[in-house]
C-alpha cells in the first residue's frame, strides 16, 4: 500500500493501492500525472539526478508563499518478505533482527530547507513575524535539499503532524531536531529502496512516433541494447567476421575506389600537394560489436488485414501506440526479477488512439504475477472493467485535489453489485463533478435537452453526468457518494406515481414506500438528496404549463383526426385528471421513450423546467462558477429579447453581469438586480436555489 501526500495541506486523503491491478481516474488537472511523478521520485531508479531538484512551481498555489514549506512524499509497503536483505533495508535504524521481522515499512522523500535555514527558523521567538518574514523573504529554491527517510510512524496527511514536523507558520513556532521515532531516520544512498525493486513506467501514449526517432527514448533500441549483453560470444563471432568481410567488400567496390581517387585529385588541384591530406579512405562502418549491431536493426510491421510491411512511421497512431506499449511491456518482463522484493508497473493513460475493444482487452489481460500495476485513465471503457475496490478517484478543487476510494467501508456484496452495474455508460459518474440518477428513458432523453434549451448550457458543460438506472434501485449506486467515499453531490430523481384519478393504486403505494426508504437513506448524508415528481414526468411536465409542446406532438402520436381533436380538448382542460390521463395515454400509445424523442424536438427556451428537476439541478450545481452563471443569464436575456413582451436593456444587464464576473457584487445582489429586469423568469428561481 502506498501513502502519498505531495504539496502538504493541499492534497487531502491517502492514495491506497491493493495487490494486482489498480486504477487512478480523474478529470484533467486533478493530479494523475503529478501522482505518478511522486511515485517515480520514490521508486524509479532511472530518473536523472536533477529530477529530485524540485522547483518553486511544484509547491501548491494554495500555500500562497511557498518559502519555508516542505514537499513530503510518503510510501508505505505492506506484507514485506522475511528475507534478511529486505528486512535489513527497512529496519536499518535498529541494526539487527533480534526483535523479529516486520511486515510493513515506510519510505519518505522530504524536499525541505537546508539545515542552516531550519536552524534559523527554530531560533525565532514564538510569534516573531518580523524575524520570520526576514528569513523567508531571502529564501530561494537553491536553499532546499532532498533527503530520504524510513521507519516513519505518522500519517503525513494530518495537518497537526505537518505542523509538528515542518512548523507552525501562523504562530511562528519551529523546531530543528526531528523525532526520528515518528518521522523516520535518514536513509543513506546505498540503501535506496529503488535499487531493490523492479520498476517500469510507461508514459502517456500521446506522440510515441517521436520516441522512436531518438535513440535514448526508442523502446526497441533499449530492448536490443539490454539483450545484447546476454549474447553468447561464441555464437556471435561468425556474424562479426561476416560483417568485417562485408565492410572490406564494400570498400573494394570499383565505384567506391573511383570516388576516393577523384576526391584526392580534386583536393590537390584546389590547394596543392603541401596542404592536401596525407591519406584519405572511404570505409564501410557497419558495427562489428554486438550491442551496436543489434541497435542498427529496425522493425517493420503490417497493419491488421494487410500484406504490406512498413516502418513504425507508416503505422496509424493507434498501431504505433500499440507497438510502443507492447515493447514497453516486454521491457518490463525483461526487468522483472525474483531477486527484488517488489515489481511495479505504472501505465499512464494507455487509451490514446486505441480502439475501445483493445482498451478493455488490454486492461483485462495485463495481470502479471507478483506485480503491482497502476493505471491512470480518462477512459470510461477502462473504468468499466476496473474494480472500484482497486480504484482511487482524484477530484480537482480550487488550488488542490482530493483523493477518494469509492469502495471504502462497503460490504463485499455491495461492491460486487456496483462493479457489475458500472458499464461504460454508467461509469461516467466516476468522472463527473456532480451526478443525477434517473429511473427511466424519458428523463434520460429529455432532461439534457430541457437544460440546454432553457439555460443555454449542457450538462457536460456543468460537469454533470445523468445516469439512467432503468429501475428504482438507486441506493445500490448512490451509496458511493459519502463522506468516507466520493465527496460529490448526487441527486436522485424519481416518481411518486400518485394516482391521477385520486384512487390509490399499487404504483402509488410503491411510490410512497420508495420515498420513505430514500428519505431514510439520504437523511444524514449531505452528498445525496432525492427529488420527486408527484405523478410521473409526463404529467408533471404538462402540469407546469407545457401544454404547447405536448399538443404539437399529437400529429405524430395519432393519425385519427377525431382522436387528435379530443386530445386537444383534454390537454386544454383545467382538470388535472383529464389532461394528466391524456398525456399518459399518449406516452403509452407510442412508448415512453419514443414519446420523449418526439417531445424533445419541440423543447425551446420557453419550456418550463418542472420544479423538482430544477431543484435537483441546483443541488448538484452548488459550486457553479460565476462565469457559467453569467453565461446562463446572458443566454436568457438574448432569448427573451426575441419576444414582443420583453425589451431588456442590454447595457444595464451587461453592466450588472460584468460587475458580478469581477466579484464587485455577490450572488444575492445579482439576483435582486436581475429581478427588476427578468421579473419572475425561471432563471431567477434557479439562481435562488443555488444560493
Amino acid at each position: 500500500m502506498f501513502r502519498k501526500r505531495d504539496y502538504p495541506v493541499s492534497f487531502y486523503g491517502s492514495i491506497n493501492f491493493n495487490k494486482g491491478i489498480n486504477t487512478i481516474i480523474g478529470e484533467n488537472g486533478s493530479g494523475k500525472t503529478n501522482l505518478f511523478r511522486a511515485i517515480r521520485l520514490i521508486l524509479d531508479d532511472n530518473l536523472y539526478r536533477y529530477a529530485y531538484r524540485l522547483e518553486e512551481t511544484d509547491f501548491n498555489r494554495k500555500l500562497g508563499k511557498w518559502q519555508g514549506h516542505w514537499i513530503i512524499i510518503s510510501i508505505e509497503f505492506s506484507e514485506l518478505s522475511n528475507d534478511e536483505a529486505i528486512q535489513a533495508l527497512f529496519i536499518h535504524g535498529a541494526g539487527n533482527l533480534e526483535n523479529g521481522a516486520i511486515d510493513k515499512g515506510t519510505y519518505n522523500l522530504y524536499f525541505r530547507p537546508k539545515a542552516e535555514i531550519r536552524k534559523k527558523l527554530s531560533e525565532l521567538a514564538p510569534r516573531d513575524s518580523d524575524g520570520f518574514n526576514k528569513i523567508i523573504s531571502l529564501l530561494t529554491i537553491d536553499d532546499y535539499e532532498t533527503v530520504f527517510t524510513g521507519k516513519s510512524t505518522v500519517d503525513f496527511t494530518n495537518d497537526d503532524i505537518y505542523k509538528e514536523l515542518v512548523g507552525d507558520f501562523e504562530n511562528v513556532c519551529f523546531t530543528f531536531e526531528i523525532d526520528e521515532s515518528k518521522f523516520g531516520v535518514k536513509i543513506p544512498h546505498q540503501l535506496s529502496v529503488s535499487k531493490e525493486i523492479s520498476f517500469t513506467f510507461i508514459k502517456a501514449l500521446r506522440d510515441v512516433l517521436s520516441d522512436f526517432n531518438y535513440n535514448r527514448t526508442n523502446p526497441l533500441l533499449n530492448l536490443l541494447k539490454s539483450q545484447s549483453e546476454r549474447i553468447n560470444k561464441a555464437e556471435f563471432e561468425p556474424i562479426s567476421k561476416k560483417v568485417k568481410d562485408l565492410n572490406v567488400s564494400i570498400e573494394g567496390l570499383s565505384d567506391v575506389k573511383q570516388i576516393r581517387d577523384d576526391i584526392k585529385g580534386t583536393i590537390k588541384e584546389a590547394v596543392g600537394e603541401t596542404y592536401s591530406p596525407s591519406s584519405l579512405s572511404i570505409k564501410s562502418d557497419l558495427p562489428i560489436e554486438a550491442d551496436k549491431l543489434l541497435q542498427s536493426l529496425r522493425m517493420f510491421i503490417g497493419e491488421p488485414g494487410e500484406d504490406y510491411e512498413g516502418s513504425i512511421q507508416e503505422l496509424s497512431l493507434g498501431g504505433a501506440n500499440l507497438i510502443y506499449l507492447t515493447l514497453k511491456l516486454l521491457q518490463y518482463k525483461y526487468r522483472k526479477s525474483e531477486d527484488v522484493f517488489a515489481n511495479f508497473l505504472l501505465i499512464e493513460e494507455p487509451e490514446a488512439h486505441l480502439h475501445t475493444h483493445i482498451q478493455k482487452t488490454l486492461f483485462n489481460n495485463l495481470n502479471f504475477d507478483e506485480t503491482q500495476i497502476i493505471y491512470s485513465t480518462h477512459s470510461t471503457h477502462i473504468s468499466e472493467v476496473s474494480k472500484i475496490s482497486r480504484m482511487n478517484i482524484l477530484s480537482k478543487k480550487k488550488n488542490h485535489a482530493e483523493a477518494y476510494q469509492p469502495a471504502n467501508g462497503l460490504e463485499v456484496s455491495e461492491v460486487i453489485k456496483l462493479e457489475r452495474y458500472l458499464d461504460a455508460i454508467r461509469s461516467n459518474l466516476l468522472f463527473a463533478k456532480g451526478v443525477i440518477l434517473v429511473e427511466g428513458d424519458t428523463e434520460e432523453i429529455l432532461i439534457p435537452i430541457i437544460v440546454k434549451q432553457v439555460l443555454g448550457v449542457s450538462l457536460d458543460e456543468l460537469g454533470i453526468s445523468l445516469i439512467n438506472i432503468r429501475s428504482t434501485g438507486f441506493i445500490n449506486v448512490a451509496q458511493i457518494f459519502h463522506d468516507n467515499r466520493i465527496n460529490r453531490r448526487c441527486a436522485i430523481i424519481t416518481d411518486l406515481d400518485e394516482s391521477i384519478t385520486g384512487e390509490e393504486t399499487e404504483s402509488e403505494i410503491r411510490g410512497k414506500q420508495r420515498k420513505v426508504k430514500l428519505d431514510v437513506f439520504t437523511k444524514d448524508n449531505c452528498w445525496i438528496e432525492a427529488f420527486y415528481a408527484n405523478y410521473t414526468f409526463e404529467v408533471d411536465f404538462i402540469l407546469i404549463d407545457n401544454r404547447w409542446e405536448v399538443k404539437r406532438t399529437l400529429c405524430e402520436v395519432y393519425k385519427d383526426k377525431n382522436t387528435i381533436k379530443q386530445s386537444i380538448k383534454d390537454i386544454n382542460s383545467r382538470d388535472e385528471m383529464q389532461f394528466g390521463k391524456r398525456v399518459l395515454t399518449m406516452a403509452n400509445h407510442v412508448g415512453k421513450g419514443w414519446f420523449a424523442i418526439i417531445l424533445g424536438r419541440l423543447i425551446s427556451f420557453q419550456t418550463y423546467i418542472p420544479d423538482y428537476i430544477l431543484e435537483a439541478l441546483s443541488f448538484v450545481n452548488f459550486n457553479i462558477s460565476r462565469e457559467i452563471i453569467s453565461n446562463i443569464i446572458e443566454y436568457r436575456i438574448g432569448k427573451l429579447n426575441t419576444l414582443d413582451e420583453y425589451n431588456i436593456d442590454s447595457l444595464i444587464s451587461g453592466g450588472i453581469i460584468t460587475r458580478f464576473k469581477k466579484e464587485e457584487i455577490d450572488k444575492q445582489t445579482l439576483i435582486e438586480k436581475m429581478k427588476t429586469l427578468l421579473d419572475d423568469d425561471q432563471v431567477i428561481k434557479f439562481l435562488e436555489l443555488i444560493q
